[in-house]
């Protein structure tokens, strides 16, 4: 009986195309426990289950200090990925549980306050010898360093491989996958933390990365809008008639068309890939949104402000473990639920670092309140 059992739930993949990534192709970086579970809906669990994706419900997406009930929040940009990814991954006949996972997982190390609050950790991580930060880096981190006590969860390496190779901010016409192995996807993702430049180079191992790769974008270029446009920020008549003649002015008609054209451009082929005009028309949208939403979304003061703040806790925490302050939250909540690998393994700088990226929103504020009070 369990072998039937074992057997339905890897079903789907009898009826995957040739240039899908099957169960069976799943790679680990440590030998894996089996259960009834095939191996990608096991990575959907580990993600799904872990702390680090629970925070994400009060983390920034675009739009800090708003106490608006309709304003995105990680947690809902990770699902819209998720549900966009999907639809173009049945259409396509591809691994739906690897696209799922690797969604829903692709920004569990985004650091409080968006892009500015990473922009900061970024420079705090470079004055401090421990290379550049970025959050689809410590997405793949947190899975394999920090959860479970600092031992990891063991998520598959086509998970790992797409969450860091996600980055939605760089627009393709034509996404290709490019086959690794375990030892060339650990090399590129230690890399990433001496060379700038890697971080847009990166390329999927699986067509399903692929597909994750272009939702981020398709997700946050229509929510994003029709966030700014609740906020007042922007009018939607104020968007150019160029992009809206071909994309519309919604979530629901960008997201549709994207789609749409991804799934009849790519049908039955080894590549993902946009039309040229639906890409020009994302490429001119993202350049309206930077200019109109993303650099006008904090201001110059909040900008320096947020600085000052997470300068502030990194020096108080780093103080804190030299000290060994056990009334300190970074060792009384975090260093003393972690093994001692992690703390063997880790200077207190990536620690710190490791710490403050997985803070909420809110926690953050009550941290430094906390510790202002304090001085």
């Amino acid at each position: 009986m369990l072998n039937e059992v074992i057997a339905q739930m890897q079903k789907h993949n009898s009826i995957l195309t040739k240039y899908a990534c099957k169960d069976e192709e799943a790679i680990y970086l440590f030998e894996r426990d089996e259960d009834i579970r095939s191996s990608f809906f096991r990575d959907i669990d580990r993600v799904l289950y872990s702390l680090a994706f629970i925070r994400l419900q009060d983390k920034t997406q675009v739009f800090s200090y708003t106490e608006h009930d309709h304003i995105s929040k990680r947690m809902i940009h990770v699902q819209f990925v998720s549900k966009i990814a999907r639809t173009i991954g049945r259409a396509l006949g591809l691994n739906e549980d690897l696209i799922e996972a690797a969604a829903l997982g692709h920004d569990l190390g985004h650091v409080p306050f968006g892009h500015v609050g990473e922009r900061i950790l970024n420079d705090i991580s470079l004055k401090n010898n421990e290379g550049f930060f970025n959050h689809n880096i410590e997405s793949a981190r947190v899975l394999m360093n920090i959860e479970n006590y600092g031992k990891g969860l063991n998520v598959s390496v086509q998970v790992l491989d797409a969450i860091i190779c996600h980055n939605g901010e760089i627009a393709q016409g034509i996404y290709k996958p490019r086959p690794k192995t375990k030892e060339e996807f650990l090399k590129e993702y230690n890399a990433t933390y001496k060379d700038k430049t890697l971080l847009t180079k990166l390329e999927p191992m699986t067509l399903e990365g692929c597909v994750v790769r272009v939702s981020d974008l398709i997700a946050y270029i229509g929510r994003d809008l029709d966030d700014a446009i609740r906020l007042k920020k922007i009018k939607r008549e104020d968007i150019p008639e160029s992009i809206t003649k071909i994309l519309g002015s919604t979530t629901k008609e960008i997201v549709n068309v994207c789609i749409n054209d991804i799934v009849m451009n790519s049908y039955n082929k080894n590549y993902i890939k946009l039309s040229d005009n639906i890409y020009n028309a994302i490429e001119e949208l993202k350049k309206y949104n930077y200019t109109n939403i993303y650099n006008n979304s904090e201001s110059a003061k909040t900008k320096t402000e947020l600085e000052h703040k997470f300068n502030i806790l990194f020096k108080t925490y780093i103080k804190d473990i030299e000290n060994n302050n056990e009334n300190s939250p970074i060792i009384k909540s975090y260093l003393n639920n972690m093994c001692k690998e992690y703390f063997n393994n880790n200077t207190k700088e990536r620690i710190v670092l490791d710490y403050i990226a997985g803070m909420t929103d809110d926690y953050f504020l009550k941290e430094y309140e906390r510790i202002n009070k304090n001085d």
